[in-house]
């Protein structure tokens, strides 16, 4: 164009806006079409992560992405077993001797126990036969009778508040990994109502405490072992098509269990068969934690990747959230998220609840709980909506590297739920794993008190990217 020449503009503008919606907002207030692209700065432009990022998803991408691969295909071609069901105490060795408790999360020191852990552990001290009274079990922890250790450091998750002694039944799932086996454990779920894993210690929760130890423990072993293996995740899968998430519903795989172990369990002529029966049948929960020790196999069989971004572990004490990539077993912690999202028992509120606990998060890991949101008219309720419980899965797709080809939703398309939550990823778009969860009161030790939605903290992600950019310089 020569100088002084008129510049002729156009009648008609569109604006594509970057950033501050302001001006996408002003342009369309003058009648004009715009687009606005919700774009920040990453992991809210600290130099040093950015900087790590860069590094991660430019010259090592296609290290990282190769180690990704695999410990993806190990979380979705797995294949745990149910084998059998055992006293804690016959097959976790540090439960073997002494006083001996297992807590789920990171490790963590008495004085920061919460209080529905710890009422969990006063009444487990009974359960063991350590102590005859609450307040002796009370004084038995203050003394240092007792040893605390994570219940994921010996291969063990357990949901909520529960607690591990040596007389605890818990399921034991096998995991043929490439001709390695890999086995994980998680207890025989305690049900709903007056119990332990809720933070109530109460005779109720001694009685359901001693009911699991003498009769469904038992019962449960002689049929699982008439039975043979029990392919878990197969029954999930079967469980997600029919609207569970396989975490805070499990309505449908219970019963696809329940079903697979009646003949058995019919059949064990043991004394006390039909009272166990009558209490499976009405524990909607049964399968939670047998889920969670099937979970466990698969990222304890990725956790073996090394250099891979993908997240293996997650898991909440109530007083931290921790999380674990592959090739470091540090815990990387920031503090318990609070639950929101919440549908809360009649006058009950937000005032009311305990920060989010319990090793039930590795569940979302394996395309379980909140990636299977989508699918669960359970979620949707507790959400707001089906569109609300749509959005949290694909909420987690932008976060992961893979979709399930054993998890799929048939009214969310079809679609495999997310899998492979990528910590770089997380770290850029600040988008952190969402876990369907319950919710306990913080103190008077009444229990459950409603269910919902926690968002897992960024620091601790942030903190294990920077981890794995250090070891993959080193």
């Amino acid at each position: 164009m020569a100088t002084g020449e008129a510049l002729d503009l156009p009648d008609e503008v569109g604006v594509v806006n970057v950033g501050l919606p302001l001006f996408a907002a002003a342009v369309a207030e003058q009648g004009r079409p715009s687009v606005h692209v919700d774009w920040r700065i990453p992991a809210g432009g600290d130099p040093r992560v950015v900087a790590a990022l860069r590094r991660l998803c430019g010259p090592r991408t296609s290290q990282v992405d190769a180690a990704n691969a695999e410990a993806v295909r190990r979380l979705d071609t797995g294949v745990p077993m149910l084998v059998g069901v055992r006293p804690a105490g016959e097959v976790v060795p540090p439960l073997g001797s002494g006083h001996v408790l297992l807590h789920p999360g990171p490790a963590i020191e008495l004085g920061q126990v919460c209080d529905p852990l710890r009422r969990s552990m006063r009444v487990t001290i009974l359960a063991e036969r350590w102590c005859d009274t609450i307040e002796a079990a009370d004084a038995l922890l203050e003394s240092g009778g007792v040893t605390l250790l994570p219940a994921n450091d010996v291969g063990v998750v357990v949901p909520m508040a529960s607690v591990v002694g040596a007389s605890t039944p818990v399921w034991v799932v096998e995991l043929d990994a490439d001709g390695e086996s890999l086995t994980a454990y998680a207890p025989v779920g305690q049900g709903s109502g007056d119990v332990a894993w809720f933070g109530r210690e109460t005779p109720a929760a001694y009685q359901r405490l001693m009911l699991l130890r003498e009769a469904v423990a038992p019962v449960l072993s002689a049929v699982v072992a008439d039975s043979g293996p029990v392919d878990v995740l197969s029954l999930a899968a079967q469980a997600v098509a029919m609207g569970d998430d396989v975490h805070v519903r499990t309505q449908a795989a219970t019963n696809l269990l329940f079903r697979h172990l009646l003949p058995s369990l019919v059949g064990t002529g043991h004394p006390r068969a039909v009272e166990v029966a009558r209490f499976l049948s009405a524990n909607h929960l049964l399968f939670l934690t047998l889920a969670m020790a099937s979970a466990r196999t698969l990222t304890a069989w990725a956790g073996q990747v090394g250099g891979a971004s993908v997240i293996t572990s997650m898991a909440r004490n109530g007083t931290q959230f921790g999380a674990k990539l592959p090739g470091n077993d540090q815990w990387f912690l920031a503090p318990a998220p609070m639950v929101g999202r919440a549908l809360y028992h009649p006058g009950r509120g937000a005032a009311d609840g305990a920060p989010d606990i319990g090793d039930s998060a590795l569940l979302e890991l394996v395309g379980l709980g909140g990636a299977a949101a989508a699918g669960s008219p359970a979620v949707a309720s507790l959400v707001g909506g089906a569109a609300e419980a749509a959005a949290l899965t694909a909420e987690l797709e932008r976060v992961c590297v893979a979709r399930s080809t054993r998890f799929t939703m048939p009214t969310y398309g079809g679609r495999g739920t997310p899998l492979g939550v990528d910590v770089r990823k997380v770290v850029e778009h600040g988008i952190t794993p969402k876990v369907t969860t319950g919710i306990l009161h913080v103190s008077d030790g009444s229990g459950q008190i409603g269910a919902g939605v926690a968002e897992a903290p960024i620091g601790c992600f942030r903190d294990a990217m920077l981890d794995l950019d250090a070891r993959l310089a080193r």
